[in-house]
């Protein structure tokens, strides 16, 4: 007699994150460590562990709810199709993963004891620590890069304002100089006449 059993887990990511991931051919191997071809559509076929498990696409609402006919290799043509359902709800900044299994072979039941949790749960687990870690890593080197940027721009920018001043100078320099010939040019003249009523 075929049976179902339901499992829950603590995934560190947020609910459309594990959705997303689940559904996408590359990131479910990631998540796993087996080949998976996934779809985001209802009808489309599924595979995952390297074809050890076929099936379809039931029902699927974004960000809450996957459901999946599941059919791994050990199944006998006497045995039906079984159906996963996925549940996602937030649970803190994770997620709160709910796994219902029906129509399970009897026989079969090293799904709940152990398979579950050794081949999805835990690995799904350490997948997304290890992306949340990552981007913690490189948050800093961006803040860093901003902040010398900045340093930069501040230590350019003294220099900027006092450039006007030290060409302003010169001018000045100048305007004296013109200012001191006119002067002494004014002053050449009226030695000039008055040297020449002298003479007179």
């Amino acid at each position: 007699m075929p049976y179902s059993f339901v499992l829950t887990a603590a995934i560190p990511a947020t609910p459309r994150e594990v959705y997303e991931a689940w559904l996408d051919s590359v990131r479910h191997s990631e998540m796993t460590g087996g080949e998976a071809n996934m779809s985001d559509r209802v009808g489309a076929k599924v595979s995952a562990w390297d074809g050890y498990i076929r099936g379809r696409n039931l029902e699927l609402v974004p960000g809450e709810r996957i459901v999946q006919s599941w059919r791994t290799s050990e199944f006998g043509d006497e045995h039906k199709d079984s159906t996963i359902t996925v549940v996602l709800q937030g649970l803190g900044d994770g997620t709160l993963l709910t796994l219902e299994h029906s129509n399970v072979p009897d026989e079969q039941r090293s799904y709940e004891e152990e398979g579950w949790h050794s081949n999805y749960f835990e690995p799904m687990a350490a997948y997304f620590t290890e992306r949340k870690q990552k981007s913690v890593r490189t948050a800093p080197k961006k803040t860093a890069a901003k902040s010398t940027s900045k340093a930069k721009r501040a230590a350019r920018a003294p220099a900027k304002r006092a450039a006007p001043q030290a060409k302003a100078s010169p001018r000045k320099n100048k305007v004296k100089t013109r200012r001191k010939v006119a002067a002494t040019r004014k002053r050449a003249k009226r030695a000039r006449k008055s040297g020449r009523g002298k003479r007179r």
